[in-house]
């Protein structure tokens, strides 16, 4: 059920209103921005909506049966707000969202809440992008429990895995850049070390992204993907321990295979389609 001011509901059952559609957005490192499809910025709670991105919603559509109610929004993109590169990066990844209606004529009337979620997948082409707004039910359809698997099920570092990172991490200074995705850094530790692991940048165009670890061959470090904006000797990143969750890599490399989290030795499917070969 919905909570509207009396007023806001009055003017709801008018015949004539001056309504306006306005989008909340916060991401997990606190970045906040409000955006309307109002003609003019509003301002709300001390939060000014800009009008210049151009929000479009698709319909909205609610059930009483637990279904999922995922929508989609699309918009332009705008080096101010919203930035391809930042989208690119993951930094919108998880973000909340409210959408709401207000009357732009009287802003003081209230709001009445349309969705509450969280921005899923995002598509983008040109100058335009396209979020999917993941409500509350969407957690029903994620997979509970765990799977058996020959490799280790857990992330290195994690609760279950147990291994200290500390001594596994290295801020490094990239000394030169060779590609979008690959640069060399001074490090001493043997090749291999930081394969499947992560990539943090700390300072330059690209601070705060962060993405795994292709390929470490001595001091070249190569990336899954290319980062959005370009990489530059001098460049601040911090280099974590991959792991390839095999219990040889487990045992061998972190002396952790009591906390391994696989099970390398049932038997697979060339077990079960197997059978007796006359002699």
């Amino acid at each position: 059920m919905k909570t509207v001011s009396a007023a806001l509901a009055a003017h709801l059952a008018g015949e004539v209103t001056t309504l306006a559609t306005c989008w909340r957005l916060e991401r997990t490192d606190g970045w906040v921005r409000g955006f309307t499809d109002h003609d003019q910025p509003l301002v709300i709670d001390g939060l000014t909506y800009v009008a210049a991105t151009g929000f479009l919603p698709s319909a909205i559509k609610s059930g009483a049966d637990l279904s999922v109610d995922n929508l989609d929004v699309d918009g332009f993109l705008d080096d101010e707000a919203l930035k391809a590169e930042d989208l690119s990066a993951g930094l919108f990844d998880g973000a909340k969202i409210d959408i709401f209606l207000v009357n732009w004529a009287d802003l003081s009337q209230g709001r009445v809440l349309l969705r509450r979620g969280s921005l899923g997948e995002v598509k983008r082409a040109d100058n335009r992008f396209s979020a999917e707004i993941r409500g509350i039910a969407n957690r029903l359809q994620q997979v509970a429990g765990k799977l058996y698997s020959r490799l280790c099920r857990t992330d290195l570092g994690s609760a279950e895995c147990k291994v200290v990172l500390g001594p596994l991490t290295d801020d490094l200074a990239i000394s030169a850049v060779s590609s979008g995705d690959t640069f060399t850094v001074p490090t001493v530790r043997p090749t291999g070390f930081y394969t499947f692991g992560v990539c943090t940048f700390l300072t330059g165009a690209n601070a705060g992204a962060a993405t795994e670890v292709l390929q470490h061959n001595g001091q070249s470090i190569q990336l899954f993907t290319p980062m959005p904006r370009p990489i530059a000797g001098g460049d601040q990143v911090r280099l974590i321990a991959g792991c390839d969750k095999t219990p040889e890599t487990c045992h061998a490399r972190f002396g952790n295979i009591l906390n391994f989290r696989g099970e390398p030795h049932i038997p697979g499917n060339d077990k079960v389609f197997s059978y007796p070969i006359k002699s």
